[in-house]
């Protein structure tokens, strides 16, 4: 038997109220995620299978999954006990889970093609700093999930979630029509993830089947072009053609996965939790308090400028075993008007005053330092062109003045602000971020001198807090000097020193 630790003592036990099942159908669906991984040898089997009574041994562990399926929905319960969840689940090594609703901090509902078809939904209850779920229920009725998702946002106020009336519905935070998705899909360029995905499926059918491709297209090509008497003129620009057309397929297939995932996203705030909800085909909603909010980012690329955009992520202090059930929850505005991402900021941090913010610049002479790290590998490429096409080589050196102008046009940008409730850092020039957090939040500072800051007398602040993604910018201030960087840092450690560490 597993639990959690028993509530406090002196605390009253409440009754469980009536449990609930699964839905009936639940079965089959544990059964698909199970048959995942087995589904390319079924499928060979059935299409290619040679009529050997050898080849329906695999069918024997269907039929054992599915009897674990259904034995799993025959044991599953759930109910609720005062301000804690109860979950039963096993016949011959029972299981029992009592997860007080304080300790969830995401409701995460899914539902695939399927799901949406038989009216069911898939939910998790992630915790702070878990890498697994605290309970995951496959499969609710849609209602029932809904219900229980109410239920955890009033943190167990009642216990009868659906006789509990509902608050008046508030409008969104943010809604995306079609277009804007549109304009998401010209942003990210996710059309590399559906190439990589073909290349990967065709490589498991025959590993040279994509190297025969290019090799016909490729004779083809070069033979059109041969008997037609091409110069260097015509191959330069079939060559651009080419590029462009394979620019152009990405960004196609860029907007036809913006249009899967977040057709119909929708960011809504209900009782200081915010709710986001995304999907054409499958539908993802997923939820977590304000108060879990960790570090925020604004980004602005070179596509986002030319369209007039900014995306605003967060990160959250909760379970990301489920990289698409996390990206919902982090993209609290996958693209939007830099007005409106400012509007949502101040909304949702209304003390932190972030169009008041006073801009503090970094030294502007500290460029050659962003420039430093990039010279070695142009030298080194520009040697190794060299040694392949001689003189021609040397062209590459003309990459420097670009690196040394963007070096520059990224000191003359960076800067930090320091307010009452946050700090923020500013980077970047052809790609932008904007990195902050409330420094209530903060978990760890760090004061960092490497050789070349003690040469200059600088110094770099890092900045720690909870939840931070693999791919999300570092809150850090860089280039600063010595006794400016020592002062904030002292600064910083008297205000959270006064101040309790906010989860």
């Amino acid at each position: 038997m597993t639990s959690t630790p028993d509530p406090a003592p002196g605390a009253s036990a409440a009754p469980v109220t009536a449990e609930r099942r699964l839905h009936p159908m639940s079965w089959l669906f544990v059964l698909l995620q199970q048959l995942k991984q087995f589904i390319v040898p079924l499928l060979a089997l059935l299409f290619f299978g040679r009529g050997d009574r050898n080849e329906l041994w695999p069918l024997i562990g269907v039929g054992v999954l599915v009897v674990v399926s259904l034995w799993q929905y025959a044991t599953y319960r759930y109910g609720v006990a005062g301000d804690r969840l109860v979950v039963r689940s096993g016949l011959l090594e029972r299981s029992l889970r009592v997860i007080p609703f304080a300790r969830i901090h995401n409701v995460a509902l899914q539902q695939s093609l399927l799901h949406r078809l038989f009216g069911v939904a898939e939910v998790r209850l992630e915790s702070a700093g878990g890498k697994k779920p605290e309970a995951q229920m496959r499969v609710l009725k849609l209602s029932d999930a809904l219900a229980l998702e109410a239920l955890v946002r009033r943190r167990g106020a009642v216990t009868d979630a659906e006789a509990a009336p509902e608050p008046a519905a508030e409008p969104p935070l943010l809604v995306l029509p079609p277009g804007e998705v549109l304009r998401l899909g010209l942003v990210s360029n996710r059309g590399l993830i559906v190439v990589g995905a073909a290349f990967a499926g065709a490589s498991q059918f025959s590993p040279r089947l994509i190297p025969n491709a290019f090799e016909s297209l490729g004779g083809e090509l070069f033979g059109y072009a041969g008997a037609h008497g091409f110069g260097p003129a015509e191959y330069a620009l079939a060559a651009a053609s080419l590029f462009a057309g394979f620019v152009l397929l990405l960004r196609l297939f860029s907007m036809l996965l913006a249009l899967l995932q977040y057709y119909g996203f929708r960011l809504s705030e209900h009782e200081r939790r915010l709710t986001v909800e995304r999907g054409l085909l499958a539908r993802w909603r997923t939820s977590a308090s304000r108060r879990r909010i960790q570090a925020w980012t604004l980004r602005e690329g070179l596509m986002h400028r030319l369209l007039r955009r900014r995306s605003l992520e967060v990160d959250t202090a909760v379970a990301d075993d489920n990289p698409e059930q996390s990206r919902a929850l982090r993209e609290l505005a996958p693209i939007a008007p830099a007005a409106t991402c400012d509007a949502l900021i101040e909304h949702l941090l209304p003390k932190a005053q972030w169009s008041q913010l006073e801009w503090r610049p970094l030294p502007a002479a500290s460029w050659w330092r962003l420039f430093l790290p990039g010279l070695p590998w142009t030298l080194l490429i520009t040697v190794a062109l060299t040694w392949r096409f001689g003189g021609w080589g040397l062209l590459a050196l003309g990459w420097l003045p670009w690196a040394a102008f963007k070096a520059r046009r990224r000191a003359q940008r960076s800067a930090y602000a320091m307010g009452a409730e946050l700090v923020a850092a500013r980077e970047g020039w052809w790609s932008r971020t904007w990195r902050f957090a409330e420094l209530d939040k903060l978990q760890a500072l760090q004061l960092t001198r490497s050789p070349v800051d003690r040469r200059c007398g600088t110094a770099t602040l890092w900045l720690d807090t909870a939840g931070a993604g693999a791919m999300a910018p570092p809150l850090r201030i860089r280039f600063l000097p010595e006794a400016e960087a020592r002062a904030l840092y002292a600064a910083l450690s008297r205000t959270l020193a006064k101040r309790p560490l906010r989860w």
